[in-house]
């Protein structure tokens, strides 16, 4: 229903509550789950194949960037605990156009990471020699065969079941995969630097840097962002978790701080582990051409067989537990976008278990479309990255437009000097765009143009009174961010289709100073204080009554 100031408003579950079941540990092995995924055992090989050993200092930018996004949403999910918060955040500020742009974008990334983490499982399994001659998963071009779709699908089913049971289950289940995952990449530490370690492999094939800045940064995109993202999948969660002032920021931090010291371990010890012959021509195939598990290789070399056997079963575990996460996270989304009012309504629709139902099926019919023959983990991983950087820009805008249009709200936690680290954290989201290259860029601006017409037709079937309100001066500044992003892009150094007519350096300036310029336009055209605060209060009424509901 739209309130009377006009703004957007809530359309309320049509069945149930969302139940607040999960804790601090459930929430921070959600994000850490989602952190450790298919990217610790490929994101290692392809950030040393874009920029050598420099890749070390390609994942400490990444940690540093993503630390600063990581912060700013730690503020909002603990300010504003609700479900599928990236989507809820940018609608409190800029009104339901704003929150169905970043919601559909995040949704986008979300629905397409539980098939491409699949996707990576069947590839490891069909290197397996009784795998490949009994099943043959994968075609020779690489997609899924019918029977690897078929694997595909029943994994796929089985991350829908588990999600439609409950989230104390979800929780529980990926807590218990977590452990697994974490244990196997710290072993794999320990045993690959005590059996294979060659100093010498950090200046070979061209020296520490043989690509200079331009690779450190280009590896960004090639699997290290990749790799790291995820934090915030305890912020789409708020709305179930049981303590989300004390919880939410402590899961986020902690999760990003174990998730980037793994990920720098595993690349030392990848780079010193790889054999010294394999450099002489450079870093193109620093594990052979054709090998799928670079970790598994350096341990079969070292004579860590039993070592190269866990590796391929965690191949398989940890996808499959990331995939199982985002079937809920981008369930979440959906619901979050149809409480708004810019999703058919019925994908609001809570179960009596408190799961978002529909929003559960419609994950598993999207994820089932992504099945069809894509390209590659590797290629993919790039178009994931840049619409997860720009979801995640709409965080330091949303932090800055509510801390001033909604100064009174009580926040648990709250981001050191936010004055400069907001905007920072915009342009950190913005540089990661950019090195996306400019296909990402152009591809992206399509699909949320397709979100944007979705938006349309749903706004044109509802009831004129139930309609969500459209602030277009509030949201004035998205387009021009985004063509603006696309136009650089173009002109710019990264990606399939850049025309380099920007020099090196000069082109990151334009990007920082571009990003300001938006940053600070976009803050000072969001909505009032009292449509915020009514925005809002509607949203805190809702979940008190949840709470209530909930109380045995």
């Amino acid at each position: 229903m739209q309130d009377a100031g006009g703004t957007a408003g809530w359309v309320p579950a049509r069945s149930g509550f969302l139940r607040r079941e999960v804790g601090l540990w459930g929430l921070t092995f959600v994000s850490l789950g989602s952190i450790i995924g298919s990217g610790w055992l490929l994101g290692a090989l392809t950030a040393a194949q874009a920029a050598g050993p420099a890749s070390l200092i390609s994942w400490l930018l990444a940690g540093a960037m993503l630390a600063l996004l990581a912060l700013v949403h730690a503020e909002l999910g603990t300010a504003y605990p609700v479900a599928g918060g990236t989507a809820r955040f940018p609608g409190f500020a800029f009104g339901a156009l704003a929150g169905l742009t970043a919601g559909w974008t995040a949704w986008l990334q979300a629905v397409t990471i539980a098939p491409i983490e699949v996707e990576a499982s069947l590839q490891y399994l069909d290197n397996i020699g009784w795998v490949r001659s009994h099943l043959g998963l994968l075609r020779a071009d690489g997609t899924l065969s019918p029977a690897g779709l078929g694997f595909a699908t029943l994994l796929m089913l089985l991350f829908t079941v588990i999600n439609v049971l409950g989230v104390r289950r979800l929780a529980r289940s990926n807590a218990t995969v977590v452990l697994w995952k974490l244990a196997i990449p710290v072993l794999t530490v320990i045993v690959v630097a005590a059996l294979t370690f060659h100093p010498s492999n950090f200046t070979a094939g061209g020296g520490f840097s043989p690509y200079g800045a331009h690779g450190i940064f280009a590896a960004l995109p090639a699997g290290v962002v990749f790799s790291l993202q995820g934090f915030e999948q305890a912020i789409q969660l708020g709305g179930e978790a049981r303590n989300p002032q004390r919880d939410l920021s402590r899961a986020v931090i902690l999760a990003m701080l174990i998730g980037t010291v793994l990920y720098i371990l595993l690349q030392i010890v990848f780079i010193g582990g790889l054999d010294p012959r394999n450099l002489a021509g450079g870093w193109a195939h620093p594990v052979g051409a054709g090998d799928f598990g670079p970790y598994a290789t350096i341990a079969a070399a070292a004579g860590a067989g039993w070592l190269a056997l866990l590796l391929y079963v965690d191949a398989f575990v940890s996808p499959a537990g990331t995939g199982l996460v985002y079937v809920g996270a981008s369930s979440r989304l959906s619901y979050a976008l149809a409480r708004q009012g810019t999703l058919p309504s019925a994908l609001s629709y809570v179960s009596r278990r408190g799961v978002p139902l529909y929003s559960i099926a419609l994950a598993f019919v999207a994820g089932e479309l992504a099945f069809l023959p894509y390209p590659s983990w590797q290629s993919l991983v790039g178009l994931v990255t840049s619409a997860t950087a720009i979801m995640y820009a709409f965080a330091p805008v949303s932090l800055t437009a509510l801390r001033r249009r909604d100064p009174q709200r009580h926040r648990p936690y709250r981001v050191p000097a936010a004055g400069v680290a907001a905007p920072a954290a915009f342009v950190a989201a913005n540089l990661v765009i950019y090195w996306g290259g400019f296909e990402a860029t152009w591809k992206l601006l399509l699909a949320i143009g397709a979100g944007l017409a979705l938006f349309a037709i749903t706004v044109a079937c509802t009831a004129e009174r139930e309609r969500p309100a459209v602030d277009w001066r509030a949201s004035s500044w998205i387009w021009p961010w985004l063509i603006g992003l696309t136009l650089i892009g173009f002109l710019g150094r990264y990606g399939r289709g850049a025309r380099l007519w920007l020099p090196g350096w000069i082109d990151l300036l334009v990007v920082v100073v571009f990003s300001l310029v938006v940053f600070a336009h976009a803050v000072s055209v969001a909505m009032d204080s009292e449509r915020v605060r009514t925005a809002v209060d509607r949203e805190r009424h809702e979940l008190a009554t949840t709470l209530e509901r909930d109380v045995p």
